[in-house]
């Protein structure tokens, strides 16, 4: 039975018809050298379709000068590293501009800009983008003028938005803040009730009733409204 090689800093890669160390250092652009390192058991004129090798995690340390190197765990994504590290996703990616982040490996090391420009504070909450949504339409669905939108979301091309992209949403036009000591805010969806959200957070209906006295009929809730969710 061919050997698993010991790979924890990269990832296991099974040869494929018309592999070769040189094209796989091509692929996956590092160098030729690194692969056999990573790989001392192989032979590297004679790879065998169905064998696995070690693909290292490419070396960036030259390229991250001005930044400093993370290394990447489980559930990290770019836009959770980003905001870990309060810079953009948009900062990270040109920082790391030969890593794709929709695979980012773990084990794997990025650079974190340190100049990189740091990321305003939400000040209401962070809404995740549908397919097919523009600033315009998530405008229009919350009761917000775009410009609000756009103001805080500053560091957001507009013109980019992608399904499973998190924006910020001020808060809710026109009113005022909400007490909540102890607990969260929610902003109200379309087609939120009092039902659904007590069910979503596992809170008493009655709790949540009494922790927002502002809501006058429960029956009828408008979206973009702030209400507390007790904890």
């Amino acid at each position: 039975m061919p050997q698993i090689p010991n790979c924890p800093n990269g990832s296991l890669y099974t040869i494929r018809p018309g592999d070769s160390i040189y094209n796989l250092a091509a692929r996956f652009e590092i160098t030729v050298d690194s692969i056999i390192d990573a790989n001392p058991n192989i032979n590297p004129d004679n790879l065998q379709v169905g064998q696995q090798i070690c693909i290292p995690v490419k070396d960036i340390s030259g390229s991250c000068a001005s930044g400093f190197l993370y290394t990447v765990v489980l559930g990290d994504t770019f836009f959770t590293i980003a905001r870990r590290f309060n810079t953009s996703a948009e900062a990270l990616a040109a920082a790391n501009p030969t890593i794709n982040p929709n695979k980012l490996q773990i084990g794997q090391e990025i650079c974190i800009p340190a100049q990189a420009p740091a990321v305003k504070p939400c000040p209401g909450r962070f809404y995740k983008v549908k397919a097919g949504e523009t600033f315009v339409s998530i405008a229009k669905k919350f009761g917000y003028t775009l410009d609000a939108l756009l103001v805080v979301n500053s560091g957001i091309d507009p013109k980019q938005l992608r399904a499973g992209q998190e924006i910020c949403l001020p808060p809710a036009p026109g009113a005022g803040p909400v007490s909540c000591p102890g607990g969260s805010i929610y902003v109200i969806e379309p087609g939120d009730t009092f039902f659904t959200i007590a069910q979503k957070y596992s809170v008493p209906i009655e709790e949540l009733k009494k922790a927002n006295p502002h809501i006058k009929n429960i029956n009828k809730l408008d979206a973009g409204t702030p209400i507390c969710i007790p904890s």
